[in-house]
């Protein structure tokens, strides 16, 4: 079947050319359902299937220059788990779905709140009440129907964390209480899986990424006996351009992890201050 796909695919493709005046060769958003139909596929194989073959789906085409067509394809075969879909969140996996990350597995039990009107973009009058996953869902299928999401309308805690992120390239910390975080980052390590942890409270965030041999949160927060289950937010309250800078850095992390390219923030902490225009890298070890 997949030569029958490679020969559709460059019957359909059309070439085109980049903002730099470059061709390339491309097939529609239109294109893709059309073959995934006709072949009984998902839509993610067809457009695995055309990136190997150097044929790039055009939703993906601004992805080029920075990213090979072999690269997109390694996304697309990857699985993120995003546990939080608040602020962080959901702003996290609308930037992967965008990014094109092939599978986003969504953890959290909260319904939406007129509060979280002020920073969570998934948040609107109309989705006021609903499950976050549910909404985020609805989100990402319209964004990119060719990506496979699985939801979790639950909280993440010790009885259910194991099971919860199993398969996960990356696991993306959006949470906001300290104790679940050690909570994640324990299954995380249990699994295999990067963690990229952050937190925002008020103007300002940090973020890491934790291996599964690293000491990890302890380095940050301390020994997780002694610890309030909230951080500073609590008392700084949490703003959307914060939010939006923190998410942006932690989805940034994942794709660099999946790709194995550039410095990661492992056994690190980036520090972000937007009121006084402060950012600080800290050596954790």
């Amino acid at each position: 079947m997949r030569t029958q796909i490679i020969e559709k695919l460059k019957e359909i493709s059309r070439p085109k050319k980049y903002p730099d005046d470059t061709d390339y060769t491309s097939i529609s958003p239109e294109d893709v359902p059309r073959l995934a139909t006709s072949f009984k596929v998902d839509r993610r194989k067809i457009e695995i299937i055309a990136l190997e073959e150097g044929i790039v789906p055009e939703r993906y085409a601004r992805n080029m220059k920075t990213f090979s067509p072999e690269d997109q394809a390694s996304l697309l075969k990857s699985q993120v788990s995003i546990v939080g879909l608040g602020g962080l969140g959901g702003t996290v996996s609308e930037i992967l779905a965008r990014t094109g990350i092939g599978t986003l597995n969504l953890i959290d039990g909260d319904r939406f709140e007129a509060s979280n009107l002020n920073r969570q973009f998934l948040c609107t009058r109309e989705t006021m009440g609903k499950y976050k996953t549910e909404a985020a869902v609805e989100r990402i299928n319209a964004i990119n129907p060719s990506i496979t999401v699985h939801r979790h309308d639950e909280y993440l805690d010790d009885r259910n964390s194991d099971a919860l992120i199993p398969g996960s390239d990356v696991i993306v910390d959006c949470l906001d209480n300290i104790k679940t975080r050690f909570i994640l980052e324990n299954a995380s390590k249990k699994t295999g899986s990067p963690l990229v942890s952050s937190a925002v409270a008020g103007l300002s965030g940090h973020i890491t990424t934790i291996f599964p041999e690293d000491r990890g949160l302890e380095l940050i927060y301390g020994q997780p006996d002694h610890l309030k289950s909230r951080g500073a937010e609590a008392s700084l309250g949490c703003l959307s351009s914060a939010v939006s800078v923190l998410a942006a850095l932690e989805t940034t992390e994942v794709v660099k992890i999946i790709l194995g390219r550039g410095s990661l923030l492992r056994n690190k902490l980036l520090i972000v201050d937007l009121l006084d225009n402060i950012t600080e890298v800290l050596d954790l070890l």
